[in-house]
């Protein structure tokens, strides 16, 4: 049986069929990448990669009788520049410091823009795991803390804030107790003078 870049012919035909009804029904290629796993029993990454390789196979005939007929294509990836890669790092970084998730960074470093958003997003988790000591130096040129003494400066402003929220919580119990207190000895003054006049 003849394989295409590792599925079988009928394999890749089903696929495509799969991701073209799909995006004519409107749904997302991520959602049709969990789709086609969890019905042929692969990783969904794996399907995603067969499914771009699949379109990038220009030169087989079987691939283009495939295909014939779709609007499904790979668009073109730009790969980011370093300069780009360090101003999109370095903004991250910046709004992480600030409290921002990284989803969300990226949310607004990518103007709404889901492609663009996904692809800073994998970006910058790739250069985080690959390249750890690119972003402590763009952290530094940044100024900002490293991620130690980040998570350190947290710490202590949450334990700060518990702190004074015990402190002040402590406080009010003193008071209520206090005057609970006063109370209770104006009226035991009371009874006692009850019990002398009796």
């Amino acid at each position: 049986m003849n394989k295409i870049n590792g599925y079988t012919e009928e394999e890749a035909i089903e696929l495509v069929k799969y991701i073209n009804d799909g995006k004519k029904a409107g749904k997302t290629l991520s959602g049709l990448f969990a789709g086609y796993a969890q019905k042929s029993g692969r990783a969904k990454g794996s399907v995603r990669n067969y499914y771009y390789a699949l379109l990038r196979s220009t030169g087989d005939e079987r691939v283009k009788n495939m295909l014939r007929g779709t609007d499904l294509k790979a668009e073109k990836i730009m790969p980011f520049t370093e300069a780009e890669t360090d101003r999109i790092l370095k903004e991250i970084l910046t709004q992480k410091s600030r409290g921002v998730s990284v989803r969300r960074a990226v949310l607004n470093l990518s103007g709404g823009d889901d492609k663009l958003m996904l692809r800073y997003q994998n970006k910058y988790r790739n250069v985080v795991s690959k390249q750890p000591e690119r972003i402590e130096r763009l952290r530094r040129e940044c100024g900002l803390p490293r991620i130690d003494d980040e998570v350190r400066v947290r710490l202590e402003d949450e334990i700060n804030g518990l702190y004074e929220r015990l402190q002040a919580t402590l406080k009010e119990e003193n008071k209520r107790l206090t005057t609970v207190i006063k109370r209770l000895t104006d009226e035991n003054a009371l009874l006692k003078l009850q019990l002398k006049n009796s």
